[in-house]
């Protein structure tokens, strides 16, 4: 069986914008740079946690084109290219296979989508057939359809169909589909050490943006099943993690890593900066990683 192709932490990159709520290539170069140089060695871009759905088709092409012309080959690329109709969808992982992707992250179908498993097999078969390994993602609470383990073991059955990104936030779940014994992603903040400890095959995280060199620390030690260690760190990162995902979780990790010096703006309307009153409670949920992230450069 060959290696899995997305180990450890795959950072789920925010797209920053401007004032005007455009994209901001100027400064997703130098985030880029700053992740690079902390160590990051594989990007989501358009991800859940860069505001896919608001990106215009246009918008999300050239964000990955101008991504992959930065990273130059110095970290993997996934591209999320889900869509609303399967034809684009497939379109946009040829785009992303053309800008030197390494795989995909695509949504099973939502809004009145597909729910029988043979519709979705169908779906996952058509986007593989554009040449580039596929991730499903896994988050029934937003989609409507859940990938179970009897639907992950038909999906594994696809060429190119190479894993799950987890977002469901329920640990029972994701470990029923580790143990399948294929290759399933977390994408839920709050577990990732217990997802690690389950035995997941590597990491979707968007809240590694305000905290990258922790994030990276955390990873490398429980990889190297030194708990105790990953135990500490994880200390200093759950405060924040459990936060964000506790809702507005767009909005915090912009706010988050507008404060830790990886500023990405503001979140793109229908969306607006983190209320007043809920930043002291996530400045505080920062405290530690402050020192960490330094100690850690």
């Amino acid at each position: 069986m060959p290696a899995f192709q997305f180990p450890g932490l795959n950072l789920a990159l925010a797209t920053p914008f401007d004032a005007a709520g455009s994209i901001d290539h100027a400064r997703l170069e130098r985030n880029i740079e700053s992740y690079l140089a902390a160590g990051v060695k594989s990007f989501v871009l358009s991800s859940g946690t860069g505001m896919h759905v608001y990106l215009s088709a246009d918008e999300s092409r050239k964000l990955v084109e101008h991504g992959a012309k930065i990273i130059k080959g110095r970290a993997k690329i996934i591209v999320q290219t889900s869509a609303l109709m399967v034809d684009d969808v497939f379109e946009r992982t040829g785009h992303a296979k053309g800008c030197g992707a390494d795989g995909v992250m695509v949504l099973p179908p939502f809004f009145e989508g597909a729910t029988e498993d043979d519709e979705l097999v169908a779906f996952y078969a058509k986007v593989a057939s554009a040449g580039l390994p596929v991730i499903g993602y896994n988050v029934p609470q937003a989609v409507g359809v859940a990938i179970t383990p009897q639907l992950l073991n038909k999906l594994f059955e696809i060429p190119n169909f190479c894993s799950v990104k987890d977002s469901s936030g329920d640990l029972a779940q994701q470990a029923n589909l580790i143990r399948t014994g294929h290759p399933v992603m977390n994408g839920a903040d709050s577990l990732v050490p217990y997802a690690l400890y389950a035995g997941c095959s590597g990491l979707i995280w968007g809240g590694a943006n305000f905290a990258p060199r922790t994030c990276l620390a955390m990873v490398a030690a429980a990889t190297a099943h030194k708990w105790e260690e990953a135990r500490k760190l994880w200390d200093m990162l759950a405060p924040a993690m459990s936060l964000i995902w506790e809702g507005d979780y767009v909005k915090k990790v912009y706010a988050a890593a507008e404060i830790m010096g990886y500023g990405a703006g503001q979140p793109r309307r229908p969306l607006s900066v983190l209320s007043s009153h809920a930043e002291p409670a996530l400045r505080m949920a920062l405290q530690g990683l402050v020192q960490s992230e330094k100690s850690l450069s």
